[in-house]
């Protein structure tokens, strides 16, 4: 019998929570009839936001992805216009941009953090400059102090990519309400969800009312329903970017939630970093780093391991003891679209290629068992990374 088949039962990488209330205010989403979006469900999750991140404009979105797109036509990015932005990241960050006809301009990410490697940021500013976009990696935030003073110096907004960091904070101050514009995400795999689902949060009040604009296909329908004009029309680009009201009201059922999904995510990212840490020293493998003046989101768990190969056989040695994990981000910088549409700082980005290349990500979410967390812990703390093996030989006591 197989390692794998003798474990009680596979671990899922992922399940998304499932709130107490979701199927009621499901249900009274349909029953109303009301479902195109702005209604009841989308004024409650809108103000447990602003209550999470101190941003007094929030804009429900069909997904972060949307969000950064509006940032984009916020900008009136115009072709050869440059955003700079971690070539560590997702693909969308990139792509909002490039539709605009912006160059995405990659830079390095810290090898401690994952996060943008702010001492690059003068390098790369050009007179085509338009914006920085900051992503807060695993809900870890970046330096902002030090992004905002270049991004000031230049006279430069920043948008902040906080898919992972709802619920984090840097010196005190909640993640997305840093830069002028931020993005949030409510994706399946993110500490709260309504399945596919994003956030616009406006923290820059000369912004406001052409987000909504746009927001609205490029309409003035929000100020038609305040009765502040006669008839709404066409007075911006736009597109489609509102929330439906039913997925708001599955939003609001798992935002009320928020506290407690996220002790029961820190107790098991806590429980992991605490019992791998000897393990992890010994095998040359890197734990997450989050310093003193930040607080993260618990959004995941990551293992940098010494090399590619040893990352491929933590999988496989994961796979056999009944553990899911996968890798992430791939470097931007060298994707297909990217070689295309962006371009790279000076010096390249030798840290995220080595990154891309050797992280693990465990499972975390808050319907983990104590057992499962077991599980996962067991099978890492009886992996060996090559050069422990040989070390191992070396010194056979």
């Amino acid at each position: 019998m197989s390692v794998a088949s003798a474990a009680t039962r596979t671990v899922p990488f992922h399940v998304p929570h499932t709130a107490d209330r979701q199927y009621a205010y499901l249900r009274q989403a349909l029953d109303s009839g009301s479902l195109d979006g702005d209604g009841p469900f989308s004024a409650r999750a809108t103000e447990l936001l602003s209550r999470l991140t101190g941003s007094r404009h929030v804009l429900l979105t069909p997904s972060c992805t949307h969000a950064l797109e509006i940032a984009a036509l916020l900008m009136d990015l115009a072709p050869g216009d440059e955003v700079v932005m971690p070539s560590f990241t997702f693909a969308p960050t990139a792509s909002a941009f490039a539709l605009r006809g912006a160059v995405p301009v990659f830079v390095d990410c810290h090898p401690d953090t994952l996060n943008m490697d702010e001492s690059s940021l003068e390098s790369v500013i050009t007179e085509r400059t338009r914006a920085i976009v900051a992503v807060h990696y695993a809900g870890v935030a970046c330096e902002m102090r030090e992004i905002l003073r270049i991004a000031e110096a230049h006279g430069l907004p920043v948008i902040e990519d906080n898919a992972h960091g709802l619920g984090a904070s840097y010196h005190g101050r909640p993640l997305g309400g840093l830069g002028g514009l931020a993005a949030q995400s409510f994706h399946a795999t993110k500490n709260v969800h309504c399945g596919k689902g994003g956030a616009l949060l406006v923290n820059d009040d000369g912004l406001v009312e052409r987000a909504t604009i746009i927001r609205d296909r490029g309409t003035n329908r929000h100020q038609y329903f305040l009765g502040q004009v006669d008839k709404y029309r066409w007075v911006d680009l736009g597109s489609s970017y509102i929330l439906p009201e039913i997925l708001a009201a599955l939003l609001a059922a798992q935002l009320e939630e928020f506290d407690t999904v996220q002790k029961r995510r820190h107790a098991v990212w806590d429980t992991y970093h605490d019992r791998l840490a000897d393990w992890a020293s010994d095998q040359g493998v890197a734990l997450p780093t989050v310093p003193e003046d930040r607080t993260h989101s618990a959004h995941l768990y990551h293992l940098v391991m010494p090399s590619e190969t040893d990352r491929m056989a933590l999988l496989r040695h994961l796979s056999e003891h009944g553990v899911q994990a996968t890798f992430h981000f791939q470097p931007l910088h060298t994707s297909p679209a990217g070689t295309r549409h962006g371009r790279i700082a000076p010096g390249g980005c030798p840290v995220t290629e080595r990154i891309a290349d050797r992280l693990v990500r465990l499972p975390l979410y808050d319907g983990l068992s104590d057992a499962q967390v077991e599980q996962v812990v067991n099978a890492l703390l009886s992996f060996r990374t090559g050069a422990a093996r040989v070390n191992d030989r070396k010194d056979p006591r």
